[in-house]
């Protein structure tokens, strides 16, 4: 039977698991994406600076990194994944429902926290146990697990657009006097508000100013609609716990009867003894080890120094694009929202969902693209097409339109970035090392120092230094490609790499274009 029979069995067997784990990727997706349009809001829930609640931003991306690590001690057992998927998913629930209660930025940022332990067990977890059920063939039912990340993403800005606040607020940082009129200034102009305005509030003392609550309790609505939706994604784990007999209430699970054609494909001889005969606790992962396992000496004995500079320079590449990708969704509806634009909050609401959504149709639109199209090819034009974009943003940086244009490029453009640096990246290490470890982990780092770096500077600098960051972290990030190429020639065995050392890598791909 052919390799299609094959994946519709499997995907047949195992149909509620995989719903499981596409759904729990729902939740990381909505989780990542909200914190950018309800950025003003949560300011003046908890009377915050834009470097402070940029802290924020920090706290998730930093625990989401510890709980990536921590997701790895669940994955012994199946009890073990599914329980922590249950409480990881139920915890972004309750992170949604807290958040409206949240009136000081330090609360914010350890209750944002959680949810990014959660958001990194989750990406453990569910990317581990769909490899273990599909092995070689997970490819495919990973495209669409990162797909549903993009559907939670370009859901939550939708979500709480209706619900943003038109009005604005001054954040409270203490009794203002007379000196503190030149803050004030600068606090209102980063708000969007009349210079007069703001001097008007210069001379009143701020612990006598109504409590900005009409806001915050406007886009509560919106984190209580986003925890009700999220609900059933917990439900449905525990109904799989349930249905694999692991609750405690529930009698040992029998061995369920296979179909005939089920039954035909496990009972066909495998053709040749492979890694992927070995029961699943058992297989080798190369390059998916944790960071601590690639850091041990064994792994470093007689490797050439153009290795190191591979993973170096790999990781510094997605360092930029990732963190870009970070840094844009959070700051670009306050970007829209400032002078010279001055677009209205509920106009630049889309601004965070346009982006997710041509990122989520970027990822559909590389899996064909990526059966013609060689890896390195692709990363040189979603590297070119973001400093490209970046340029035309600047320079036009007063039109609305191009804002919007601009956006959707950039979405498309960064989608496929990751997965194409990772298969190119294995592909030059000939699948040996820890490139995806590396990557992964130099992607997260990304993500976390850029919002916070670009949220100082936002501050500091105004609104244009935004689009200034982006052009600066594109060339940097092309620069590092650049050197990458470069250390690929320099790499021995360019043109050496033995036809099964690589079949295995790249079999689930060739079934797909089959």
């Amino acid at each position: 039977m052919g390799c299609d029979g094959r994946v519709s069995g499997l995907l047949r067997r195992n149909l509620q698991p995989t719903l499981t784990y596409w759904s729990v990727f729902f939740s990381f997706g909505l989780c990542i994406a909200f914190l950018g349009p309800t950025l003003l809001d949560l300011r003046c829930q908890t009377h915050s600076s834009l470097p402070q609640i940029s802290w924020v931003f920090f706290s998730q991306q930093l625990c989401l990194l510890l709980g990536s690590a921590l997701g790895g001690v669940f994955k012994r057992t199946l009890a073990q994944s599914l329980w922590a998927l249950f409480t990881s998913s139920l915890a972004i629930s309750l992170v949604f429902a807290v958040i409206p209660f949240c009136r000081d930025v330090t609360v914010l940022a350890s209750v944002m926290a959680l949810a990014g332990l959660a958001m990194g067990c989750i990406d453990t977890v569910a990317n581990m146990q769909l490899v273990r059920i599909y092995q070689k063939d997970s490819a495919i039912f990973l495209q669409v697990l990162h797909f549903f990340v993009g559907f939670g993403a370009l859901l939550s800005p939708l979500i709480a657009d209706p619900f943003l606040s038109e009005a604005n607020c001054l954040p409270a940082n203490g009794t203002a006097n007379s000196t503190s009129g030149s803050h004030l200034f600068h606090a209102s102009r980063v708000l969007g508000q009349h210079h007069a305005e703001a001097w008007r509030w210069s001379n009143q003392s701020l612990s006598r100013l109504p409590p900005q609550d009409g806001a915050g309790t406007r886009v509560s609505y919106a984190f209580w609609i986003m925890a009700l939706i999220n609900l059933p994604v917990p439900l449905a784990v525990l109904f799989l716990l349930s249905k694999e007999r692991l609750l405690a209430c529930c009698p040992q699970r029998r061995p369920l009867l296979l179909s005939a054609d089920e039954l035909a494909l496990e009972t066909q001889p495998p053709e040749k003894e492979d890694a992927s005969s070995l029961p699943p606790k058992f297989q080798p992962h190369p390059g998916h080890e944790d960071l601590f396992s690639c850091c041990q000496r064994k792994n470093f004995k007689g490797a050439p120094y153009s290795f190191f500079a591979i993973h170096i320079t790999a990781a510094l590449v997605l360092f930029m694009t990732d963190g870009m990708t970070g840094e844009y969704s959070a700051f670009v509806y306050s970007y829209a929202v400032e002078k010279p634009l001055s677009v209205g909050h509920k106009v630049a609401g889309y601004l965070p969902s346009l982006f997710w959504g041509f990122i989520t149709l970027g990822r559909l639109i590389s899996i064909p693209v990526s059966s013609k199209v060689k890896p390195a090819t692709m990363v040189f034009i979603n590297v070119v097409g973001v400093v490209v974009t970046f340029l035309v943003l600047l320079v036009f940086s007063y039109n609305v339109a191009f804002l919007f244009v601009g956006t959707a490029s950039l979405g498309l453009f960064l989608s496929s970035t990751f997965p194409s640096m990772l298969a190119y990246t294995e592909d030059i290490l000939q699948y040996k090392g820890c490139a995806t470890t590396v990557l992964v982990t130099g992607a997260g780092i990304g993500e976390m120092v850029l919002q916070m770096l670009v949220g100082s500077i936002f501050q500091a600098q105004g609104s244009y230094s935004f689009l200034v960051c982006g052009v600066i972290f594109g060339c940097l990030a092309f620069t590092f490609y650049i050197l990458l190429l470069f250390f690929h020639r320099m790499h021995p065995g360019l043109s050496s790499v033995p036809t099964q050392d690589k079949a295995l890598g790249i079999e689930s791909l060739e079934c797909y274009q089959r």
